[in-house]
């Protein structure tokens, strides 16, 4: 409960109420919250999760308003990655059963049609690689060629680091947004990734940035991290300042290092909605791969009622989601438009 102090008939409001200060700091004046406040929120008993998810929707609302974007994914090259992220099933080190694949351009063209039909306004073209030789800049090159003759929609990319040769002919190729995902929190990050360090995650992303694309940079919940590097993770998001951050929560893979881990409990993977919103008031906050499994239909109405205000639709990368009817369905009955296209260009 919300305690009140009376000085001089003056009644303040106690500073240890979190959700107080962030109605005020966040909803009133659009500063997100430190990484102390966003702990206290993601600590915060679960009797307290409907008035923090209520209070995220309404500071996406204020500052982002009601609009929803839709965003579809292919991979244009599935497995074989030489890196060795410890939650992902497309890495060549683990016995996984996923297999080294391409898909050819004429695919490529389909799934971007499908995926507009959806009324997505984003199309992301993704690879499992440490980064982009020749033949994959070669390949997406010609697929995002083929995609604008045929498909009116937003490309973006997430082609693993990037060397500033490749940034500017991404921003060339017309590459709307570049997604590289700094995981978890910079403290925990060698626990998750050995192969390549945070810095150079970074150093993409700066490149990126600086180059005019739009920066889409999020990461996994629920891969061993502590509440205090959950809350770390939002202040080193907060610090790049991305336009879009994706929340993945772990789904884990047979084969992976991460393959025993446990789901996050629903009302966790919420009250981190919450608290990602609250430290991010006018980002996209995009619901992204896990939160079938960990939070069912339920927890998605929860989620775009708590902060989330962008959707992936249909399957994930190696994992499956929500037929996308679902969630267009889902968004009509919660009175959210998608975002149109031409107010993206």
């Amino acid at each position: 409960m919300t305690e009140a102090h009376t000085t001089g008939g003056t009644a303040t409001i106690d500073e240890t109420d979190i959700l107080a200060v962030a109605r005020e700091q966040v909803l009133e004046r659009g500063v997100g919250l430190t990484q102390e406040q966003t702990l206290a929120v993601l600590q915060l008993s679960d009797d307290r999760l409907e008035e923090a998810l209520q209070l995220a929707h309404d500071v996406r609302m204020r500052w982002c308003g009601p609009e929803v974007e839709v965003e579809g994914i292919i991979s244009l090259k599935t497995g074989g990655c030489p890196e060795d992220c410890h939650f992902c099933s497309q890495s060549g080190l683990f016995e996984s059963p996923v297999r080294s694949a391409w898909i050819d351009i004429p695919s490529l063209v389909e799934a971007a049609k499908q995926t507009a039909k959806t009324g997505a306004t984003e199309f992301c073209i993704v690879a499992a690689v440490r980064g982009p030789d020749k033949r994959l800049m070669s390949q997406v090159a010609a697929g995002i060629e083929a995609i604008r003759n045929e498909v009116d929609i937003q490309i973006a990319c997430s082609l693993g680091m990037l060397t500033q040769e490749q940034v500017d002919e991404l921003k060339a190729m017309g590459v709307h947004r570049y997604n590289h995902n700094l995981e978890t929190a910079k403290s925990h990050f060698p626990n998750v990734v050995t192969t390549h360090s945070y810095e150079e995650r970074w150093d993409t992303l700066k490149m990126v940035r600086e180059a005019g694309m739009e920066v889409c940079c999020g990461g996994i919940l629920g891969m061993g991290e502590s509440l205090e590097q959950r809350a770390e993770f939002a202040a080193n998001l907060a610090e790049l300042e991305p336009d879009e951050v994706p929340l993945n929560f772990l789904n884990p893979r047979p084969g992976t290092p991460f393959g025993d881990l446990e789901v996050l409990e629903p009302s966790e993977a919420l009250k981190a909605v919450a608290a990602f919103r609250l430290a991010l008031p006018r980002t996209i906050l995009r619901f992204a791969g896990g939160r079938e499994i960990t939070l069912g239909d339920l927890g998605a109405k929860q989620g775009i009622l708590g902060g989330i205000n962008a959707v992936i639709v249909g399957n994930y990368l190696t994992t499956l989601g929500r037929p996308a009817e679902a969630d267009l369905d889902l968004l009509v009955d919660l009175q959210m438009p998608i975002k149109a296209l031409n107010e993206t260009l």
